[in-house]
């Protein structure tokens, strides 16, 4: 059977999500706890592989078993043996047919950056942090420049092995809570670092450095060299990732939000 689990986690102290030789990764920290509940060697697919430092509200993988378990044994048992920065929240057998990243119709991500003159300490590695006061008006005004299917060459890192610089940027906002700037984008897919860069780029914007027409300047560029720089990782959450109504992965997925 193909089981799909919605997964969220810290990701500080892992070298990102994908498993590598000799690094901590949260797939590897996955697949291990699950291997011990299905008594088997577990691989699992998720929706999208988020880079060291970056955080998960509701990721999601799947993974094929012969074990029969319940939904209780999936959930508990796993997070028993997982580490405390990883839990996974919800679990649901689907079709053969369903693959946890090439069935996702789009992905969402939130950005938070702590907005004040004075560093934070008890969420350091959590969220970005900036002392110059961001007009978060600006911001969203910029990233509307970036709303629809273009080429994000511009904001895409120098190491990406996308085939294709085109993507279909679906919803972009950027709102204010108190200290907090937060930048919510959702898209088809989404390139290496875009999403970083994207934030770098509103940040500029935000703080006076650069006029709000910069970013369309940048898209337009196709030149990733004219960019801004790029936003740390820690401030980057992936919140959602939407399927087919089919699937029926919708009615399971409540991230938690926070900020």
């Amino acid at each position: 059977m193909r089981i799909v689990l919605g997964i969220e986690y810290d990701g500080s102290r892992y070298h990102g999500w994908q498993a590598q030789a000799g690094l901590h990764t949260v797939q590897s920290s996955v697949e291990k706890a699950l291997s011990r509940i299905a008594n088997h060697t577990v691989e699992v697919v998720c929706a999208g592989r988020t880079d060291t430092g970056v955080h998960a509200l509701g990721q999601v993988v799947h993974f094929d078993t012969g074990s029969e378990r319940s939904h209780h044994a999936w959930i508990y048992g796993s997070n028993t043996f997982l580490p405390k920065d990883i839990a996974i929240r919800w679990v649901k057998e689907v079709p053969d047919d369903f693959h946890a990243r090439y069935s996702a119709v789009s992905r969402s991500y939130r950005y938070v950056i702590y907005n004040h003159s004075l560093k934070p300490a008890l969420l350091r590695s959590n969220v970005a942090w900036h002392y110059k006061a961001l007009d978060h008006e600006r911001m969203a005004e910029a990233g509307s420049y970036l709303i629809g299917e273009y080429d994000f060459t511009s904001f895409r890192a120098s190491e990406c092995q996308s085939k294709t610089p085109i993507r279909h940027l679906t919803a972009l906002s950027v709102t204010r809570q108190g200290d907090y700037v937060i930048m919510d984008i959702s898209a088809n897919a989404f390139l290496h670092h875009m999403i970083r860069n994207i934030a770098g780029v509103l940040i500029a914007v935000g703080a006076g450095l650069k006029d709000v027409l910069w970013a369309k300047y940048v898209l337009e560029a196709k030149d990733r060299r004219l960019g801004g720089e790029t936003a740390p990782a820690y401030g980057l959450y992936f919140m959602e990732a939407k399927y087919p109504d089919h699937y029926g992965i919708a009615e399971m997925q409540n991230p938690r939000r926070l900020f």
